[in-house]
């Protein structure tokens, strides 16, 4: 049940204009919350509720659906390097929902914390994008599942053994880079630009995707169960397509709270819909990655080891330390752009905690 007591919860006109979200006019934290005060609201009716609720829920969800994973028949140990690309996606989507429930439960507590609480947001979403990236590419590459079979060269193999996961941390920096200033010099488009940035690591990072879906699958002469259970991925990647098309659409038009503006303020307005819309489209993308993972195992023989040079197979070095190379990147990013937060807002946080809180 939804606790009533509290700090009052204020209109729009009420707090500073920073905290204001378009047509959202009631259900505002007065900033200064505690941390304590931050926890307790989840369980609160505020305009945030639902955005924490939308996100973390979703972690229990996803974390059901992958761990079937390693109790197939014929899976390798969790441990094993062909699960590296996974976990590194797996780690990639929880920062993406954690950083999203800190984000909308922490960013009352000063304008300087709301600030680096969603430059963290922005952070995570370039840690799943490039997860997705390392998965796709050990996955779902043109050539995975054909171990010495293939020997095609040209352009794709080029691009997909030597740029495709460069180009991918290339955009990822990027995006974080673009949303991080939409929060400081880009605002009067900062939904439009941050749906754009959202969206563009997708044309990158699905080429693999595309690619299987135009040319014969790599499992054609293998067992038909490896071919079936390739097949089944089609699908669920054009659900994981309208989903994001969905959500993107959401964020831009903000409907329902356009037509209504007050009337969805703590339940039903459109970033609670794009976070929900967001969360289908992640569960599709995981049953994609499952379904290949689960042709590669149905053919052991034509499984990647890291000794495979062409491609090479995952390793440590390949999968975690990339990841980690590039949220070195991100976080100091992050920390550049709560330098610039805490010298924007700091002198005001100054002035509102010396002066007595109103009543309202």
């Amino acid at each position: 049940m939804l606790l009533k007591c509290g700090r009052p919860l204020l209109r729009h006109t009420d707090v500073p204009p920073r905290v204001t979200e378009s047509f959202i006019l009631t259900g505002y934290r007065f900033p200064n919350y505690s941390l304590r005060d931050c926890l307790l609201s989840a369980f609160r009716p505020t305009n945030e509720t639902g955005n924490f609720w939308t996100h973390f829920l979703p972690v229990f969800v996803f974390s059901y659906r992958f761990a079937e994973v390693f109790g197939w028949e014929g899976a390798p140990p969790g441990g094993s390097p062909f699960f590296y690309p996974l976990w590194t996606y797996v780690a990639g989507v929880f920062a993406l929902l954690m950083a999203s429930c800190a984000a909308h439960l922490l960013n009352s507590m000063s304008l300087v914390v709301r600030e680096v609480c969603f430059f963290v947001d922005y952070g995570s979403i370039s840690a799943y994008t490039f997860g997705s990236s390392l998965a796709y590419y050990y996955y779902i590459h043109p050539r995975a599942g054909l171990g010495e079979a293939a020997e095609e060269r040209g352009g794709p193999r080029v691009f997909f053994e030597t740029l495709y996961l460069p180009s991918a941390a290339l955009v990822a920096v990027i995006c974080a880079l673009s949303c991080c200033n939409t929060r400081q010099g880009w605002r009067k488009h900062r939904y439009l630009i941050r749906t754009f940035v959202f969206l563009l690591p997708f044309f990158i990072s699905t080429t693999p995707i595309f690619y299987r879906l135009l040319t014969r699958s790599p499992y054609s002469n293998a067992a038909a169960a490896s071919l079936a259970a390739s097949a089944s991925g089609e699908g669920f990647f054009y659900r994981h397509c309208f989903w994001l098309l969905l959500s993107a659409v959401l964020n831009i038009s903000k409907v329902p709270e356009r037509l209504a503006p007050g009337r969805f303020d703590i339940m039903g307005h459109s970033h609670q819909w794009f976070h929900c819309c967001t969360f289908l489209s992640i569960l599709d993308e995981l049953e994609m990655i499952k379904s290949e993972i689960r042709a590669i195992l149905l053919s052991p023989a034509l499984q990647l080891p890291p000794a495979t040079p062409s491609p090479p197979g995952p390793t440590a070095a390949s999968t975690f330390g990339v990841m980690l190379l590039l949220q070195t990147t991100i976080i100091s990013i992050i920390v550049r752009f709560s330098w610039h937060a805490n010298c924007m807002y700091g002198s005001e946080r100054r002035e509102l905690d010396k002066e007595p809180l109103k009543e309202h």
